[in-house]
């Protein structure tokens, strides 16, 4: 008589916060899958729900223990994790009736915390999971996460005091994590850390083997490494230190997306020097115009802060100067916030919600114009586009110029034939400040 499966506990899953956090809560999956234990769709179905909350700003810590609420009220056995987890007496104030709270990627005290809510007994005639994990993004494209914590101070950030400071992952196992991605499927790498550029730092940039050759623990040798794989790899918080000007070249050649994700937050000295950011950039005007004659289709995108102590009205003036000449490509722009336990809330100059409102919509229609402007220019261009959504009206992708969630769309109305994941050849026909329209081009 065959072997029955043992019934499997099912866990739910609510993930809250940044790409990675995502990553977190992919990790703590397929940690669950190995296990045997099942996802469960809905409260209902799941013997304990897992919440991974983010706790960076306030608006952020209430939306996770609104989350967490809702997690109790539908269910009742609720285990908490992530950013907001490293404050566990704000959580137990709140919702005394949690089983479990932990920090970020404390990922043995999370499982721990599901075998006692729901114990599941091994049995490997049954638990099976894909070799590249469990992955809660779309089969075509995949965060890489190359590192933990930061060794920054901003002023206005607490991630350092929640994620530790900064812990590289060794470079073979990023790469091999990577190639099992690629070879399962995934078309777009996105990488990410808290500082992509420090890459490395902390283990003195040892080298490791990977496909018989040695790569250094650094972020030059990541892209390098990762272009091999041969899909589309784009690099996320990147800040801007003078060593990146290496990798601007592997763009030019194609070898990595000619795209930087780079959060510059300001560019007026004086609140820079408050913010305490890394890598002033006062210079950084000059850099950005040598990365593009090196790489002329260079895509860069960025956010700021506007409405920090102390920013004045000349300061802001300032930056929409610098916006106007940097034309960056894909912009967000933040209100400052309060963070609980931030150094940026003793300093003096508060600005008032109403100028935050009014200095805000100033900077977007800024770079509304500015958007609208490069994206003109795109028209009658001929672009590759990964597809991410197909539907009666046509199909939704994006350029190299686009990450997910985040940035545009190119939109194919009409367009049918094709699949999710889909690279197309696409010629662009339109555009407005965000988005592009464009028709197929038949191979």
């Amino acid at each position: 008589m065959a072997k029955s499966a043992p019934i499997a506990p099912k866990i739910g899953i609510v993930s809250l916060g940044c790409p990675k956090a995502l990553v977190d809560s992919e990790r703590i999956i397929t940690r669950l899958r190995a296990e045997g234990y099942e996802i469960a769709p809905d409260y209902k179905g799941a013997d304990a729900v897992l919440v991974n909350t983010c706790g960076f700003l306030d608006s952020a810590r209430a939306e996770s223990l609104d989350a967490i609420g809702e997690a109790i009220a539908e269910n009742g056995r609720v285990i908490v994790t992530g950013c907001l987890g490293a404050d566990e007496g704000v959580i137990r104030k709140t919702h005394p009736k949690v089983l479990s709270v932990t920090g970020p990627h404390q990922y043995e005290a999370v499982m721990a915390a599901v075998h006692e809510a729901a114990p599941a007994p091994h049995d490997p005639h049954f638990d099976l999971v894909p070799p590249q994990g469990v992955k809660l993004t779309p089969r075509h494209y995949a965060y890489l996460k190359i590192s933990e914590g930061c060794n920054n101070t901003c002023s206005f950030c607490i991630i350092p005091s929640m994620r530790g400071k900064l812990k590289s992952r060794r470079i073979d196992a990023v790469l091999k994590e990577a190639e099992k991605l690629v070879e399962a499927g995934v078309k777009e790498l996105l990488v990410i850390s808290q500082d992509t550029s420090a890459y490395g730092l902390d283990l003195k940039y040892a080298p490791y083997a990977w496909r018989g050759a040695d790569y250094e623990t650094r972020f030059l040798d990541l892209a390098k490494g990762l272009s091999a794989l041969g899909v589309w790899t784009r690099l996320h918080y990147v800040y801007p230190y003078p060593h990146v000007d290496d990798v601007i070249p592997l763009m030019a050649e194609g070898r990595i997306l000619p795209y930087l994700d780079i959060p510059f937050q300001h560019a007026s000295p004086k609140v820079l020097k408050a913010m305490r950011r890394p890598a002033h950039q006062e210079q950084t005007l000059d850099r950005i115009g040598r990365w593009r004659s090196v790489a002329p289709d260079l895509v860069i995108r960025s956010t700021f802060i506007v409405g920090f102590p102390g920013e004045t009205e000349e300061d802001f003036a300032l930056l929409l100067d610098w916006l106007k000449e940097a034309r960056l490509n894909r912009v967000g722009c933040f209100r400052f916030e309060p963070v609980k336990g931030a150094a940026a809330n003793d300093l003096p100059g508060a600005v008032a919600d109403d100028v935050k409102d009014e200095r805000y919509h100033r900077f977007m229609a800024a770079q509304q114009a500015i958007s609208a402007d490069i994206l003109r220019a795109w028209v009658g261009r001929e672009i590759y586009v990964l597809i991410d959504r197909v539907d009666e009206a046509g199909a939704v992708g994006r350029s190299f110029a686009d990450a997910p969630e985040i940035d545009g769309a190119v939109i194919l109305e009409g367009e049918a034939g094709l699949s999710v994941g889909d690279m197309a050849r696409v010629r662009v026909t339109g555009a407005d400040e965000y988005d592009l329209w464009g028709e197929r081009i038949s191979a």
